[in-house]
């Protein structure tokens, strides 16, 4: 790839970033009160646990219907596009939500937008970073995703600490998603064909999937097990009263800030290092559910600051290895089935701990914990195969 063509797919990464900054503000800034929304609107902590996790099983769950119509019509932009309108557009409808059924409602299907746009997405950033380095292109456009995923929160504080209520935050927040839409119509003029900056096919070909791809998603299902949606901490801290109302959406945003951080140095490690980069991931963010949980205030904060590191990763080089397992053709399939997955997973590890959370706090840390210390000899595992392979 010459220098002109790096800058070109570098722009492109660049762009996709930029739209993914301004509608994480939108809906990154929604999800840092809607624990907190969902518990003025009346909802239980098992409630909370359950909408959450179902948005997520919904959402990941027509990935996978998404990556195969994309691979087999090509027509990624459309689906993005579609895709994009329905997750924006949810959030400021949350500002006429007055009951916690109606605000469900809403999340999931915002969530659901954010399903059907993203495998389409990313098999199109796959082509981009062919060169770049999959680390390092998918980290940077998660930094700037969550670039955006720290504005959102903070935007939705200073909204807050002018006593503005959750509905005038809900509706500050069509700003970023009209900002988002119209960056997302302008990529698409400048890029019609995605696929057309990746020249060559990708180092590990094979007809289908894999048995390492198997073995890598059930080590990302281990992750997704284990991994509280911030809904739920976000209620703990809620009720719990560990940490001020005011304060709840700015300690999102510093889980944010610190996942940007780490997407860009995990994502530059692991172009150098393979998956064991994601095994030391698991386990540093393994140890955020004793103090998120914890009911100290400065514990709590440090809970997150590794969560955000967790997050990191899962959003950016979990992302970037899929891309190195299968060949070009079948990369919407692949992280479709990739996403489908993770979300069932995490639906299921979701509602286990909203209801732990009600019975047993212990129980829910320990087995967090454990969940995801269980996915550092399957990430191991498979970055031994995928070396074995070539693919690293």
């Amino acid at each position: 790839m010459n220098d002109f063509s790096r800058r070109k797919a570098l722009g492109f990464v660049v762009l996709l970033g930029v739209v993914s900054l301004l509608s994480d503000a939108t809906y990154e800034g929604a999800r840092s009160i809607t624990g907190p929304f969902l518990a003025a609107l009346g909802a239980s902590g098992a409630v909370v646990g359950f909408v959450a996790g179902f948005g997520e099983l919904v959402g990941y769950g027509l990935r996978l219907v998404s990556g195969i119509i994309s691979d087999r019509t090509r027509r990624y932009w459309g689906i993005t596009i579609a895709g994009y309108l329905l997750n924006l557009l949810a959030v400021p409808l949350l500002a006429l939500a007055g009951r916690w059924e109606i605000a469900a409602a809403l999340m999931i299907a915002e969530r659901m937008g954010k399903a059907l746009r993203t495998p389409a997405r990313d098999a199109m950033l796959s082509h981009a970073t062919s060169k770049m380095g999959r680390g390092w292109g998918f980290g940077l456009h998660e930094a700037l995703d969550q670039t955006g995923a720290v504005a959102g929160p903070l935007i939705v504080a200073a909204v807050l600490h002018t006593r503005g209520g959750f509905q005038t935050a809900f509706a500050v927040l069509l700003i970023p998603a009209l900002l988002a839409l119209a960056v997302l119509a302008a990529a698409r003029f400048l890029y019609p064909r995605p696929q057309d900056l990746e020249s060559a096919t990708p180092r590990l070909e094979a007809a289908g999937f894999p048995k390492l791809f198997w073995i890598y998603l059930a080590a990302v299902a281990l992750v997704a097990a284990g991994y509280a949606d911030f809904p739920l901490i976000a209620y703990h801290f809620q009720t719990s009263s560990v940490v001020p109302p005011a304060w709840i959406p700015m300690f999102y945003a510093i889980a944010m800030g610190v996942d940007a951080i780490a997407a860009i140095f995990f994502g530059w490690i692991f172009d150098r290092a393979g998956l064991a980069t994601l095994a030391l991931v698991s386990l540093l963010s393994a140890l955020f559910a004793p103090l998120a949980f914890s009911r100290g205030f400065y514990p709590a904060m440090a809970g997150m600051v590794l969560w955000g590191i967790g997050m990191g990763a899962q959003e950016s080089i979990m992302r970037a290895a899929v891309a190195d397992m299968v060949s070009r053709d079948r990369r919407g399939t692949a992280y479709g089935i990739f996403n489908a997955g993770y979300g069932l997973v995490w639906f299921l590890g979701s509602a286990l701990m909203g209801y732990l959370y009600d019975v047993s706090l212990p129980a829910l840390i320990s087995f967090s914990v454990a969940a995801q210390l269980l996915s550092v000899p399957l990430f191991l595992l498979a970055g031994k195969r995928l070396r074995a392979a070539g693919g690293e």
